[in-house]
Order: C-alpha cells, then structure tokens, then sequence
C-alpha cells in the first residue's frame, strides 16, 4: 500500500509536509512496514489542499483524501491503513471530481500521479519515448513537420505557431544556437508552468531536447523566476538524473546528436517575459528589450540564433511526438489547436489549474468546472491574459476560448491566468491594480511606457479616489492609444488593455465615480460609507470590534456611526449578526 501526499507550493502552503511528517511517525509507531508514504506535485484542485491518495498493492488509487490536516491523519491510518476501510467522510465527493472529469490532459497528464523526484515514475508512463523516436528514427524537418501538423502555438501569450520558430531557427546559419525556456511566469493570479516544473520536470526536459533536435541547439537553457526555489530544486534533480540516464549530455541514444541544460535564476522582473529581455538578462545585462528585427531565431543569446518558448509549450511536445500531430490538432477549434492550462483565481468556489481543449466557452470553465462564483455573489467579469489582458463581461462569458476569439473581446488569452470577479469588484480599480503593476514593471527604457502609465495611473488613483474631473475619461483612451501605438515592447504595447476594455465595457462606472462620486461596487473606500439601519437590536458588538472607536449606542438600543472617525475597515458589516449595518 502507498500513501501519496501533493506536495506542490499551493498544498505545502496548506500544511502538506506536516500532513506527511505525521503519516510517517504514525506509520512507524504501528510498524506497518509495508507502508510507503510518498510525494506528488499538484494535481490542480489546489482549493482541496492538502491532498492525499491512498494506492492499493496493484498501484490502483483506492481513495482520495481532501484538506488532510495533520489531526486527521490517525483515523486514516486506523480506518484506512490498518482497517482496510476508507473513511469516506474525509474523502473527495463526487462534485469535486468533477472538477477533474470534465478536464482533457496532455500538459498536466504527469502532474499529481508520479513523483517528480523519480526519472523511473515519468519512465514508466511513456517519459523519455518521445525523445527517443525523434533522434534515432526522425530528421530535423520531419519533426518540425509533425509540430506543423499538430498546430501547436506558444502557449506564453502571443500564440505564434511553435514550428514556424523552430524552422526560422533551423534554418539560421551557424553550428553554435540555444533553445531557450521563458519560465518567468509574471502574470498575477498565474501559476501553469510552476506547477509543471515542480510536477513533472522530465515533460520540460524532453521538449526541449526534441526542440534541440529539430534546431540544431547545443544547449538549453531554462530561465526561471528565483521566487520559485521549489520548482528550481525538482527541475535540478530532473536534469541531474535525465544525465545519469543518458537523456541529456553526449550522444543521446547512442547518436551524434549531443544536447545538455542549465538552469538561470531571474531576477522576477516581468519585462524579462519579453524575449530580447530575457535574452539580454541571460547575458548579464539589465533585463531591457531590444528593437527587432534581427529576431532571436536569427541573432539572439550572444547573437547566435535562438528559440524561446514556454513551459506549457515544450511540455506538450513529448505528447505530441509520442502520439502523433493529427491527436493533437483534432482537439481544440480549427484555428486554436490542442489543450490550453488556465488558473482559475479570484471569486471562485473551486480555484485550481484546470486544462480544457480550446474552443470551450469561458462559462463552461467558470461554471461547469469551477463550480460558479463563490458565496452564489453574481458573476461580473473576468480578467484574461493577466496585465497585458482584459476584462471580459459576464455578457461575453460564452465566448469559446481561443486566440480568435478571446481577441475579438480586447482580451488576449495569455498565458492562462484567468481571475474571476463578482459584483463586489469595483472594474475601475481593478483597471488601476493592473496599471500599477505595469507601470512598476516597466524597464524605463521608452518614454511611452514609462511616462505614459504613469500618467494613466494617477489618472485612475485620483477617480477611485472620487477626485475624478471631466475629461478624465478621454485623457485616458488618448494616452492609452499612444503608449500602444508608441512603446517598443510588448509589456508598454498591452498596458492600457484592462483600461481599455473596463472603458468599453463597464464605462459607466468610470462615469459614476467621476461624475456622481459613487463606487458602483462599493469597493472604493473614498466613495462609500457605512450606516447602522433599524434593524440593529443594540448587542454593542459592533462598537466592541470597531478599531476607532467610531460607534456609539446604549445596550438594546440602535447605535450610529460617526462618519468623521469612521475608517471605513469594514469590521463592523463583517460582525453585525443582524444585517443592521449596510455599506452605501
């Protein structure tokens, strides 16, 4: 019998070692020695950590423990380990499967069932085949034909077509080229590669060396965030164990085709998502983007001709290889092929990594696999392609996700983050969080990057503020068209994009904070107020747990708030038992 505990960031977190630190003192005080507790990466239900599978002597997974806390653990191992009888109340229930059964998995195929830590486990289910067929039985061009056929597009955002990179790169002049890995996952509320790094490092390795084949790289390097220690750690073990087993280094398979990796730290700048930053970031230089063309397939890391694709990316190469291009391309739409990981963040009941084919609507995902808007608020948009994205409204939620189609909304599909928002989210100062974001990120290298989202951002603090002034709104669509139309990377092209599509579609929130200083959601604390109605009974609880002290009341008699000390925290609504206190 074995014991799995998912040990990616989200269910350590949660408390995931400690779960298993108390499995296996337990398991060592009942000296059942034919135990084995072992770990797994995320398998996405991240908001059912920590997570438990317990595997029968065949390798069948038995049952599946959700949210095990260390106090939980000895009734497993009584009823479970030692009684042979599942404790069902602690089990998974049927809705949350749910959230698994309606996914398709290729990238995430490995994630939460084998040991990241264990070449044999990704061997075991077919890892390290795909590598094998392509350098002792395939040419360059019959690979980069087999991507063609598949119609795999880079999954970091742009969604340019991967084998169209991997061609212009082949097809450079020179013996020295690198294929490079953007792991600098930036995007706020986006976790996809972290998760596959630290899940199912091997997927990674094996695509880039089949990508290394079909270029003519040397080398591979794989540039991840230093925020993610986890996910460097596995991804060392990986490589060292892939080299143990002649997956990497000299001659794979016996060939004359030689392909090794290392890993590079970066810094946790998000312009260094953007490629000729990463690039001057891997020379040691500031991370700062460089006018293009030349492109990095024809001069990039040390101007030898260069690839860059994502995690998600490369981990479908493996799959694709394996199983053909044609099984690859008949999931999807036409145009948008293949599987696409999302991160299921913000108000929603059932947040995680979910992956679906492309093509299904925003709905499906929020609703059919998400389980809806938590606490049953009503569902008002969602953010998509992170700060370089936009909202979508709730009216656009059938929308199909794929690139076409998300486009056409003033979103992009990004690389997957997907943040949720109900009628509490004030769309103003969502559009303001994101401006911030970018303006910090900006390198500074053009002015309408770095001047222009300044400009914008003070704009959008002064209406949450209710200072907003007439004009403010066009002044906005302005600058926002010229920082597009006038910066030089991708980061300064797409900042004003959660401006513009808030303008576009919740324009008259814009209207009321300016013009009738009001925050249509109630978010923005400068344009609200909180009042104590008839309802109040005087239990005195709401002046006991106000911080200011800015209520007052006699026991049994209705309280009122002084709005001069009022901080506007909100602790009060949050304690009123009655429903006596409402926010306006």
């Amino acid at each position: 019998m074995k014991v799995v505990i998912g040990q990616g960031s989200c269910g350590i977190a949660t408390g995931a070692k400690k779960t298993s630190n108390a499995f296996e003192q337990l398991v060592a005080e009942k000296g059942l020695t034919d135990v084995v507790i072992d770990k797994t990466g995320c398998i996405g239900t991240c908001y059912l950590e920590p997570i438990v599978d317990v595997y029968n002597d065949e390798g069948d997974l038995e049952t599946r423990y959700v949210r095990v806390q260390p106090d939980k653990v000895a009734e497993i191992v009584e009823k479970h380990l030692i009684g042979k009888t599942p404790v069902e109340e602690l089990a998974i229930s049927d809705e949350d499967k749910n959230f698994l059964d309606q996914q398709q998995r290729v990238v995430l195929r490995n994630c939460g069932n084998i040991n990241p830590e264990k070449i044999d486990e990704y061997i075991a289910v077919g890892g390290y085949e795909g590598l094998k067929k392509v350098v002792t039985s395939m040419t360059q061009d019959e690979v980069i034909q087999v991507i063609k056929d598949a119609g795999l597009r880079g999954r970091g955002g742009a969604g340019f077509p991967t084998w169209f990179k991997w061609n212009a790169a082949k097809q450079s002049p020179g013996t020295e080229k690198y294929m490079v890995c953007n792991a600098d996952e930036g995007d706020p509320g986006a976790f996809m590669d972290r998760s596959v790094l630290e899940g199912d490092p091997h997927s990674l390795i094996e695509g880039m060396a089949i990508g290394g084949y079909a270029m003519g790289a040397i080398e591979g390097i794989v540039y991840v965030r230093a925020e993610y220690p986890l996910a460097i750690e596995r991804l060392e073990i990986a490589m060292e164990q892939a080299r143990e087993r002649g997956f990497l280094g000299k001659n794979l398979f016996g060939t004359d085709f030689s392909f090794d990796m290392r890993i590079k730290a970066g810094a946790g700048a998000f312009v260094c998502g953007e490629e000729t930053a990463l690039i001057a970031s891997l020379e040691g230089e500031r991370g700062m983007p460089r006018l293009k063309p030349p492109f990095p397939a024809q001069k990039g890391y040390w101007q030898k001709p260069t690839n860059i694709n994502n995690v998600e990316t490369f981990a479908n190469v493996p799959w694709i290889m394996t199983n053909g291009g044609e099984a690859f391309a008949a999931m999807g739409s036409e145009k948008s092929n293949g599987t696409k990981v999302f991160a299921l963040a913000g108000k929603i009941k059932k947040g995680g990594l979910v992956e679906v084919p492309m093509g299904m609507t925003i709905r499906e995902v929020i609703f059919g696999i998400g389980g809806g808007i938590k606490n049953d608020k009503k569902f008002k948009a969602v953010q998509l392609g992170g700060p370089s994205g936009g909202c979508v409204p709730e009216y656009l939620a059938d929308t199909p996700v794929t690139y076409e189609d998300i486009a056409t909304t003033g979103a992009i599909v990004g690389s997957g983050g997907m943040i949720v928002m109900d009628e509490t989210t004030c769309m103003v100062d969502m559009a303001r969080f994101f401006l911030d974001f970018t303006k910090k990120e900006s390198c500074g290298k053009c002015n309408y990057c770095r001047i222009g989202t300044k400009r914008m951002l003070e704009i959008l603090e002064r209406i949450t503020k209710g200072e907003g002034r007439d004009g403010d709104i066009e002044l906005l669509e302005e600058l926002a068209a010229k920082i597009k139309d006038g910066a030089m990377c991708g980061l300064g092209q797409t900042a004003p994009n959660p401006v513009l599509t808030t303008l576009k579609y919740f324009r008259n929130e814009y209207e009321d904070h300016i013009y009738n200083k009001k925050c249509t959601a109630g978010a923005c604390k400068a344009l609200i107020h909180y009042e104590i109605t008839d309802k109040c009974v005087g239990c005195t609880k709401c002046a006991r747990n106000c911080p200011v002290g800015a209520i007052t009341g006699a026991v049994k008699q209705q309280h009122v708030i002084d709005t001069e000390k009022c901080i506007k925290c909100g602790k009060c609504e949050e304690n009123c038992n009655f429903g006596a206190i409402v926010r306006k």
